[in-house]
């Protein structure tokens, strides 16, 4: 009784609508794929953009009950989720001394160069 308490519950915090889906076409198949970011083993082919819509979310509302059941942890949607805005990059030494070289020339620290390149 505990456990279909605790199941019911998990079930209402999940709202298939929050994660984060997009629909592209694949030239391959011929059709448009729908995929889920949060689930990328995911994803449903169709004829039209929102048959592919349609179908990505009824698969991933099927997954995450199918999860639920099992007790399986489910994914948090992005748009939940937080971020520092920090960010660990790992580059080599050749490429450190050329940024931080490029980003003194510009009289601009790295981190302030970096974040340029990237937004552009």
């Amino acid at each position: 009784m505990k456990q279909k308490k605790a199941t019911k519950k998990r079930e209402k915090r999940f709202d298939m609508k929050k994660y984060s889906y997009r629909v592209i076409w694949s030239e391959e198949d011929q059709e448009f794929v729908g995929l889920c970011s949060e689930f990328p083993s995911l994803s449903w082919l169709d004829s039209t953009q929102e048959k592919a819509l349609k179908g990505i979310r009824h698969l991933v509302s099927d997954v995450v009950t199918d999860m639920i059941r099992n007790g399986e942890e489910i994914p948090v949607p992005l748009s939940l989720r937080t971020y520092s805005g920090k960010l660990v990059l790992r580059m080599s030494p050749e490429l450190h001394r050329r940024l931080a070289m490029e980003a003194k020339e510009k009289g601009i620290s790295l981190n302030l160069f970096i974040n340029s390149k990237i937004a552009s």
